[in-house]
């Protein structure tokens, strides 16, 4: 029997909800296991993840996102160990970069479901601050044997210039995604549904359409059906700049989590070639003559 079956069933045996739902299939997931057990879906958090997620937030965020209409309904959650049961979405398609392209319309139901998420009156109880995290990453990362890719520091006090613009024209925060794969979005063709609100809080709404586009490698096209529906066809320039911008710093910040993935030897994925990619991404953005009129527009 697999490590990650006898870990499903032990969690089925301590929930009175699931037991004779069904056999335990597993799903994706980058840190955490993930199963469908008949009409539910069952996530065991990941080794390691206790150091940087607070699961009192995102029980509060998951049942939030719910209220909102944006995500499914939380059936059980566990504090204490982070087991979390919600409905599962049957007939969903779980997103990936090629069905954001093949799919049609899908850019756009996203950016449907994101302004439905941002518009509504749900309150989460944490604030996700970039460049507080970013800090919070590196002294986490200051007790593991790992390497940040060279010139990372020097990046980072680049960004200052964008935090001090982002500050000088600060917006309404909303209840935010914060951490927007492709894998997050189930498609009914319909609508969209979201889940996984491990690293959601109060943000800037454009960060959570910039770090889409980052993650689905949307083209321009893509990014113009996001938007367009996110704004009913009126895109102002400052919230275009901001998404942008975000493109770019989202790489930053979740460099450093492609690091803290790799000290915590999670075989999921290479999160040395992950941390190291999104780095240069990130710099390639940066040096683009085109970065800084969008960061003019967000001055303007």
């Amino acid at each position: 029997m697999t490590d990650w079956l006898v870990e499903a069933q032990k969690a089925i045996a301590d929930i009175p909800l699931l037991h004779g739902a069904g056999t335990p299939q597993r799903l994706g997931g980058l840190t955490n296991l993930v199963f469908r057990v008949g009409d539910f879906c069952l996530r065991i958090p990941g080794k390691g993840t206790e150091e940087y997620i607070n699961r009192a937030h995102e029980e509060a965020a998951a049942r939030e996102a719910a209220r909102a209409g944006v995500s499914p309904e939380v059936l059980h959650f566990d504090i204490s160990s982070g087991i979390m049961v919600t409905r599962f979405v049957d007939g969903a398609i779980t997103m990936t970069p090629e069905g954001f392209r093949d799919r049609a319309g899908s850019p756009a139901r996203a950016g449907e479901a994101l302004r439905r998420l941002h518009a509504s009156d749900a309150v989460f109880p944490f604030r996700f601050e970039l460049f507080a995290m970013i800090d919070d990453y590196l002294s986490i990362l200051s007790t593991k044997d790992v390497a940040l890719p060279d010139g990372y520091h020097d990046v980072v006090a680049e960004a200052e210039a964008i935090r001090t613009v982002l500050k000088r024209r600060p917006v309404l925060e909303t209840a935010c995604h914060c951490d927007p794969l492709c894998e997050n979005f189930l498609d009914l063709d319909t609508r969209m549904w979201i889940v996984d609100w491990e690293y959601s809080g109060m943000n800037d709404p454009m960060w959570d359409l910039g770090d889409l586009s980052v993650e689905g490698g949307f083209d321009e096209a893509q990014d113009e059906e996001m938007l367009g529906a996110y704004f009913n066809g009126d895109i102002p320039n400052a919230d275009r700049g901001r998404m942008v911008i975000y493109k770019a710093m989202c790489d930053l910040l979740w460099t450093l989590w492609g690091l803290i993935q790799l000290a915590n030897n999670n075989p999921v994925d290479d999160f040395r070639a992950y941390a190291d990619g999104r780095f240069a991404r990130c710099k390639t953005l940066m040096a683009e003559p085109e970065f800084a009129v969008h960061i003019r527009a967000v001055e303007r």
